[in-house]
């Protein structure tokens, strides 16, 4: 099995649950009822995917945020037993320039790596379904495909993207 990078997405403009959210504080570093953060949530989970799945090879995760969110994103990190190496970007260019960064980096240190990308602001609570999909994914980009997870949608919601397989 190839090497997993997990890639998390840390930051955002903080404009849809304002006030609760907001520029300088956006959804990742929101405090919920447990007390955590969903940035150190997506810390945890990344690195709980190799005990639910000993077959996966993880590598270090590669945090992409910008230098605004570079300490917060460290200060949640070290709440967590997860390691992160940080790419910075130089401005915010939305999700896909993100990515597209992250992917230059893990293709850089590892052509044959496969690149999970998690947003820090999404909450996943069946960790274990998660872990057991991630491995047929993983399977799947090996052979050349890339794999896009999504929700059902239960109504019409023009803030968001839908996805046609």
């Amino acid at each position: 099995m190839p090497k997993l990078v997990p890639v998390i997405l840390s930051g955002g403009s903080g404009s849809r649950l304002w006030p609760a959210s907001r520029e300088g504080h956006p959804k990742p570093f929101m405090k919920l009822v447990d007390g955590q953060t969903l940035i150190q949530k997506t810390y945890e989970r990344a690195a709980a995917l190799s005990i639910h799945n000993p077959a996966l090879q993880m590598e270090t995760m590669l945090t992409v945020t910008n230098r605004d969110y570079y300490f917060t994103s460290r200060d949640e990190l070290g709440k967590t037993p997860a390691k992160s190496r940080f790419l910075l970007e130089p401005f915010g260019r939305n999700t896909a320039a993100a990515i597209a960064l992250a992917a230059h980096s893990v293709r850089a240190n590892d052509p044959d790596a496969v690149m999970l990308v998690l947003p820090a602001d999404h909450l996943i609570q069946d960790e274990v379904a998660f872990s057991a999909a991630l491995a047929g994914a993983v399977e799947l980009a090996q052979s050349g495909f890339l794999v896009v997870y999504g929700v059902l949608p239960d109504k019409a919601e023009t803030g968001f993207g839908y996805i046609q397989y």
